[in-house]
């Protein structure tokens, strides 16, 4: 059973805390088991990865996305410029929607 997680693939979001704090980065995965998400250009380690000849893997070190804590990450708002909590409203036609909580522009496309 996953939690509930208001971020999705494809958002922009802004790092709250942390070491990357107030880098921007879209969401290339979010792993709503754990309550993470790994950001692009955001939170880089480093992995040792062993040579393998039979895959043409040549090793030594490589730098990768490593999954962030989604309480660390805000939602970014174009209109507002800065990260910000969302609310979800039911349109007309029935479809749930995400808005910024400050301006009250739409945040899906």
């Amino acid at each position: 059973m996953g939690n509930k997680v208001s971020i999705k693939k494809n958002d922009i979001v802004v790092v709250i805390a942390g070491k990357d704090k107030g880098k921007k980065g879209k969401v290339l995965k979010v792993l709503p088991k754990e309550n993470r998400a790994v950001v692009e250009k955001v939170n880089f380690v480093k992995e040792f990865v062993r040579p393998n000849p039979q895959r043409n893997i040549q090793g030594g070190i490589m730098e990768k996305e490593a999954p962030i804590h989604i309480s660390n990450l805000m939602i970014y708002c174009p209109e507002c410029d800065r990260g910000v909590r969302i609310r979800k409203r039911i349109l007309e036609d029935g479809t749930k929607v995400r808005i910024c909580h400050r301006c009250g522009t739409s945040l899906d496309r």
